[in-house]
């Protein structure tokens, strides 16, 4: 099938929706059918914009060989060419976009998850400087950023830091930041001055609710403990925090933070429910990524994707060969956006190359 024949069909689908759900009779599917002609109205209108191009740059191309029209005419039938020549293939990759399967995530909250990875102690204060880039970058984005849980080593590093991060369409511009981050810098603690390099992994899972993944209470191990913490801090006298074990995938999940059991319960569960989500994710991923040869990189999150280097103060990262020497922009106001929209663009870029085929 063409493109044009593709384009074709979109509208017939679209104009049997319209007359379908403005019929007087009912539809028991009336609200799937509505859902859909809701789902392609973005797409009919881009595809209308693309025809009309199409036909305006017919019509001028024709009047530039009318023998009868004067020089002036003809220069205004050049401009509206050279205007329409450049419009079409924006409309038409805008159309292509539109066409590629969204990923249902992609609207979702985010559960950012921070540990500190090789390095000790300096691996511990990195982790909390990404945590605190990520918080940043939320706030720069309009986002709420509500903590979960912080594992501090009472000198300001942490050993893991998890957040729910909520706004419009968090996990489409963070699903590029899951890896490993490595950092170059001369730590607060060495004494001769010398460069060391250390690392931290950054988990982002999609927020999920009960309808997206459902978990049998019989597959799960809840323990009860007594919470502590650095310091003395958030130290109770009750058996609040919880650990819960998923048994069929292994995954532990442990929250202390709230006083409250119950709240911390209710966080696990909601980490938990993010992980085993983001595995089936994976998963799917995999399959369809080897049916296709789809080569866009493993996905595995021990691979390191961006190093900050502080006595360059320089940022890289190793997927898009981008490299930006603002790394106090980056790592201590957030601005994330020239990394994140780069990464945005090069997977739209991946994507139509992998759909080019169909047309």
């Amino acid at each position: 099938m063409s493109f044009i024949q593709h384009l074709e069909k979109i509208l017939d689908r679209y104009n049997f929706l319209s007359q379908k759900l403005s019929g007087d009779s009912f539809d028991q599917d009336f609200v799937k059918l509505a859902k859909e002609y809701a789902d392609l109205k973005d797409i009919v209108e881009k595809i209308t914009a693309y025809n009309k191009a199409s036909q305006n740059l017919m019509h001028a191309q024709e009047g530039l060989l009318d023998s009868s029209l004067d020089d002036e005419m003809k220069e205004l039938f050049a401009e509206e060419i050279n205007e329409l020549q450049s419009a079409i293939p924006r409309l038409e990759k805008e159309i292509k976009l539109s066409l590629i399967p969204k990923d249902e995530a992609d609207s979702k909250n985010v559960i950012l998850e921070v540990r500190a990875g090789t390095g000790g102690e300096e691996a511990c204060l990195f982790a909390s400087d990404l945590f605190f880039m990520y918080r940043r970058y939320a706030e720069n984005q309009g986002w709420k950023f509500e903590i979960f849980s912080i594992s501090d080593t009472g000198i300001g590093g942490c050993k893991e830091a998890t957040a729910l991060i909520k706004g419009h369409n968090v996990y489409a511009k963070l699903k590029f930041e899951a890896g490993v981050h490595r950092v170059q810098r001369v730590p607060v603690t060495e004494a001769n001055g010398r460069i060391h390099t250390s690392a931290a992994t950054v988990a982002i899972l999609p927020e999920v609710e009960d309808v997206d993944v459902t978990i049998n209470e019989s597959d799960l191990l809840i323990d009860t403990y007594r919470a502590s913490g650095a310091g003395g801090q958030h130290v109770n006298t009750t058996d609040s925090a919880v650990r819960i074990t998923h048994v069929p995938t292994g995954i532990v999940v442990a929250i202390q933070d709230e006083r409250s059991q119950h709240k911390n319960k209710a966080k696990a569960l909601k980490i938990l429910r993010s992980k085993i989500y983001e595995i089936e994710r994976e998963r799917l991923h995999s399959e369809r990524s080897a049916s296709r040869k789809e080569q866009v990189g493993s996905g595995d999150r021990s691979e390191r994707i961006r190093t900050y280097n502080f006595p360059q103060g320089r940022v890289s990262d190793h997927r898009i060969n981008l490299t930006l020497y603002k790394i106090d922009a980056v790592l201590r106001n957030g601005q994330l956006e020239e990394f994140i929209d780069a990464l945005v663009a090069q997977d739209e870029a991946m994507k139509l190359a992998n759909n080019s085929e169909q047309y």
